[in-house]
């Protein structure tokens, strides 16, 4: 992740509200009507995590008040409707990704038919075993980047990153790059490991 990894500033939450209000005094009230349509714009989209997105959206957007300011014609909620539509296209790329990398995995195991129950058990373990073999390879700071970059569900995850980032003094955009590397070496250590069937 990496321009959703923004995290919100007292100063920038409140610029945001403001913006939103447009001159009027909502106390949050505008904020909250416009976060349930967000996360209702990604739930009909079949998002696995809308209030996340819905977050990510407002989080750009609380960037760009704090950068360079939002300047044009358009009203706050049609301004939010054209990020989260950015949103969702970043979204569907990442999905894309997972979907290609679960083709290619599938790919690699037995084309002739499916494994019965207790060969899928074994090929598990061998992996898992593999995995195990390949994280003890790492060194330990390369070890402890990659359990703690996958540690964690939705939100968990992304505040596990952002933490993870700033205990090394890095952005959490570098830190995505280095969690990637660190996953390519371990993928073609497992493949090793596994060799031909």
């Amino acid at each position: 992740m990496q321009k959703n990894d923004l995290t919100l500033t007292a100063r920038a939450f409140d610029r945001l509200l403001v913006w939103l209000d447009q001159g009027s005094e909502s106390q949050g009230q505008k904020y909250l009507e416009m976060r349930q349509r967000l996360v209702a714009y990604f739930d009909r989209k079949n998002c696995s995590a809308p209030n996340e997105l819905a977050d990510q959206t407002f989080n750009r957007i609380a960037r760009r008040l704090e950068e360079e300011g939002i300047t044009g014609t358009d009203t706050p909620a049609r301004y939010c409707y054209i990020v989260a539509r950015f949103v969702f296209l970043e979204y569907l790329r990442g999905e894309q990704k997972e979907r290609a990398l679960v083709t290619d995995l599938s790919k690699q195991g037995p084309s002739s038919a499916l494994p019965s129950i207790d060969e899928a058990g074994e090929q598990r373990q061998r992996l898992l075993s593999c995995l195990e073999q390949c994280l003890d390879r790492l060194d330990s700071t390369q070890r402890e980047i990659i359990t703690r970059y996958y540690t964690g569900q939705e939100r968990e995850k992304i505040n596990n990153r952002r933490a993870l980032a700033q205990h090394l003094g890095i952005s959490p955009n570098a830190l995505s790059i280095r969690a990637c590397r660190i996953r390519d070496k371990l993928e073609a250590c497992v493949n090793r490991c596994i060799g031909p069937d």
